[in-house]
């Protein structure tokens, strides 16, 4: 039996982390983050438990790989569900829409998540932050910002911002009260993205463009 070249390799070394991102997200979703150990993870995955620390220094940092993936996906899968657009008004307000969705459908693990960055070993930059990033960058960029370097940053303070605003124990803010103030900063119609059911909760949004 001849020997594996090495894009076979790196496709089978892809596959074992990219399993190991995703057992990551189910089980902290599940269980939450210290019941979770990096052996669940690797059982979870179908890995051997040395992997792990081969592809992760701990579990704080599988962990933001974890979200940032799974963040990475959810927005690529808003920014090109049909009807495809090239719209930059429409794919701001997808992006905004996809960031507080997971807020609202995975809390405990945008939770832990957010209060990961908050401690100590602070952000994680990795492979799948980086995708991110270059997302919203060109989001920003389709916007119209005269200035991405500089807006870019911002729109992602405003967004983890608002994550926090939702999940705040004891007094969680109101998803569409904090849509409606992202969508007035941007000057976005309230009927973009995937607005919730009713009215906007106050204030004058732009009217739909012909």
């Amino acid at each position: 039996m001849s020997p594996r070249s090495a894009s076979v390799n790196e496709e089978l070394r892809r596959r074992s982390r990219e399993r190991l991102l995703h057992a990551t997200v189910e089980l902290v979703a599940e269980r939450g983050y210290e019941a979770t150990t990096l052996g669940d993870i690797a059982d979870r995955a179908g890995t051997a438990r040395g992997l792990v620390s081969y592809y992760f220094p701990g579990k704080r940092q599988l962990l933001q790989s974890a979200v940032h993936r799974l963040m990475h996906h959810t927005l690529e899968a808003a920014l090109e569900r049909e009807p495809r657009t090239e719209d930059g008004r429409e794919r701001l307000a997808r992006a905004i829409d996809a960031i507080l969705g997971l807020a609202r459908d995975r809390p405990r693990l945008m939770r832990t998540h957010m209060a990961g960055i908050l401690q100590a070993e602070g952000f994680v930059r990795c492979s799948e932050q980086q995708r991110l990033a270059e997302l919203l960058r060109e989001t920003v960029v389709r916007y119209g910002s005269p200035d991405p370097d500089t807006d870019y940053p911002l729109l992602r303070a405003l967004l983890m911002g608002a994550v926090v605003a939702v999940l705040l124990p004891g007094a969680p803010m109101p998803m569409a009260r904090l849509r409606a103030e992202l969508f007035q900063r941007y000057g976005l119609e309230w009927e973009l993205g995937v607005p919730p059911d009713g009215e906007p909760p106050g204030g004058t949004f732009p009217s739909p463009r012909q």
